[in-house]
């Protein structure tokens, strides 16, 4: 397996379009394994991986876990919650207690930006990025890129609108750099209060739905990360059937769940025809199938 020459996933903004290319292609191939009746293969037998998730995950760390047992690697599951971080350890002395079972991979979440580049730098295991504070979310943009690629035939060209909690979202980082690598046209919007300073430098930024919305070929909505405000940010003005309108009339719209419906989304806009949120949970589980086919599987030394 080549086109990914790196022992870590940490993030998207350090990748170049052709490992990216690499990553969907191989999450292409991998995908119709999951229509089979018998859901198994043995690329990853004798593989360790451990799921090390400090914050609260449901889509994520299923879709980590399905994919590592399609491939047949034999995983491991911990939740900070029910393990000896509360008892006060450390994430490195964590680390590298695991890294004495001698795992080949550790996918970790943690609430700091970073913390899966701090651990890359200090443990043999290759480091997945599930998502480090409000920093990036790789695997969650590839699985975005893949719905995409997969009903618009393309990336290149692409109007895409970010809405939402720009402020505390890591998804919308990843995305940003990924769909700007692959030459799409994104728009952020937001209210003032969750416009995070500086992102404009990534893409064009308005703080009126209408306006992102206008022309999209795709919108992805964000969730309102109530668990990381300490005051008020957020009006309601979410995207409705009137404002989806707006866009082209094969729009598609995206969301990286949990939703919070009647806030950011309305109930018919997310199970309405045009919504693929329910193909970005199955792409997830092909994404994370190639990254870890990719990295497992296909060597390579670099750092990234």
């Amino acid at each position: 397996m080549s086109g990914y020459p790196h022992r870590h996933l940490l993030g998207i903004e350090s990748l170049e379009p052709s490992e990216i290319v690499a990553v969907l292609d191989t999450a292409e191939g991998l995908r119709e394994i999951l229509d089979r009746p018998l859901k198994k293969v043995p690329a990853l037998r004798g593989k360790t991986v451990v799921n090390l998730f400090y914050e609260p995950s449901t889509r994520t760390r299923a879709s980590f876990e399905v994919a590592e047992k399609v491939l047949s690697a034999d995983s491991l599951s911990i939740a900070a919650a029910a393990s000896s971080v509360q008892k006060g350890e450390t994430l490195l002395d964590t680390a590298k207690n695991l890294e004495a079972m001698n795992p080949d991979m550790i996918v970790l979440r943690h609430s700091a930006a970073g913390a899966a580049h701090f651990l890359a730098r200090h443990c043999r295991a290759s480091i997945v990025n599930a998502g480090d504070g409000a920093h990036e979310h790789p695997t969650q943009a590839l699985l975005d890129a893949l719905t995409l690629r997969q009903r618009k035939g393309r990336l290149k060209g692409l109007r895409v609108a970010i809405v939402g909690d720009l402020l505390h979202s890591r998804v919308a980082r990843s995305n940003v750099w990924l769909l700007s690598k692959m030459g799409a046209e994104v728009v952020l919007c937001a209210p003032p209060t969750l416009v995070p300073p500086g992102i404009d430098a990534l893409a064009p930024v308005t703080h009126r739905i209408d306006e992102a919305v206008e022309g999209a070929d795709a919108v992805m909505m964000l969730r309102i990360q109530r668990e990381r405000m300490t005051g008020a940010f957020y009006p309601s003005d979410g995207l409705t059937e009137a404002r989806v309108k707006r866009a082209k009339k094969d729009v598609l719209i995206l969301h990286p769940g949990p939703m919070n419906r009647g806030v950011e989304i309305a109930s018919e806009v997310a199970d309405g025809p045009y919504s693929v949120i329910l193909d970005q949970v199955t792409n997830g589980v092909a994404v994370r199938m190639a990254v870890l086919l990719l990295l497992l599987g296909g060597g390579g030394g670099g750092e990234s």
